[in-house]
């Protein structure tokens, strides 16, 4: 009804403008069947642009406090640095972005970031475990192969050439087995592990049992939780994996274990 001035609603309320600065527009049909679904619709636009990129943005001012929530009194995280780029995975808040950073995710207040560009998601690739594997050493095979020959030869010349020495043969001849036993036990032999290992020292694995001639279940006492792991044994070395770590147990007998590196301790069988 005012002649100069138009009055309109907006977000925060109403208010007078000044026509001139108005341009009439077509008024929107709202279908209310597809207005009812429009929620759900736009949720799921929204879930794919949120899953499908992220905002780059650049941070303008020095030790940006990082918030576990978003409100200015919620405990401080962390501080990113001046020029840091930093990942907004929420927008929606009118004071604090989401963001994800090295560590985790936390809040900041939005008037310290400035945007930089958005990103494509990269989906994060699965890392399975790996499995030792033992490598293949040929030197214990050929010396062996040395050994049995030499000791045939040695026992071919002691037939042909002493005939008469009954005792002398006999004794060279035990000699040649039991070396030969020797050798084959410990260098060729596949050493064999079993039951469980355990120890009262304060270290993260409390115990390892052995279950199989490569499986083996280990108590971790800082997660409070066990895992099963496949292991492997070079020479007098026990080597298996927990994800990244490599833990390694020396067998000083078939009822001790010596911890190296942040395994260490000693395990008794029990």
């Amino acid at each position: 009804s005012n002649a100069k001035f138009f009055k309109v609603k907006f977000k925060k309320g109403e208010g007078w403008v000044s026509k001139d600065f108005l341009e009439k527009v077509a008024p929107a049909v709202v279908n209310p069947q597809n207005n009812t679904n429009q929620p759900t619709q736009s949720a799921q636009n929204t879930s794919t642009t949120a899953s499908g990129t992220e905002d780059m943005y650049r941070v303008t001012t020095d030790n940006l406090r990082v918030r576990e929530k978003a409100d200015p009194k919620s405990k401080v995280i962390g501080y990113l640095p001046e020029s840091e780029n930093v990942a907004v995975i929420d927008s929606t808040n009118t004071s604090y972005f989401k963001i994800k950073v090295t560590n985790g995710e936390g809040y900041v207040s939005k008037e310290f970031l400035a945007r930089v560009s958005a990103v494509k998601k990269v989906a994060a690739p699965t890392v399975a475990p790996s499995v030792p594997k033992m490598s293949q050493d040929n030197s214990k095979i050929i010396f062996l192969v040395v050994v049995a020959v030499l000791l045939i030869t040695i026992l071919f010349f002691i037939f042909k050439y002493a005939k008469g020495n009954k005792i002398f043969i006999s004794v060279v001849t035990l000699i040649v087995l039991v070396t030969g036993y020797f050798c084959y036990i410990t260098f060729l032999k596949e050493k064999t592990i079993s039951g469980q290992f355990a120890t009262t020292e304060d270290v993260q694995y409390q115990s390892f049992d052995f279950k199989s001639k490569d499986l083996v279940t280990v108590n971790d006492i800082y997660t409070g939780s066990s895992f099963s792991s496949k292991y492997v044994i070079e020479g007098d070395m026990i080597k298996l994996y927990d994800q990244q770590n490599t833990i390694l147990l020396l067998i000083r007998d078939d009822n001790t274990l010596i911890g190296e590196g942040f395994t260490r301790g000693v395990f008794t069988k029990k």
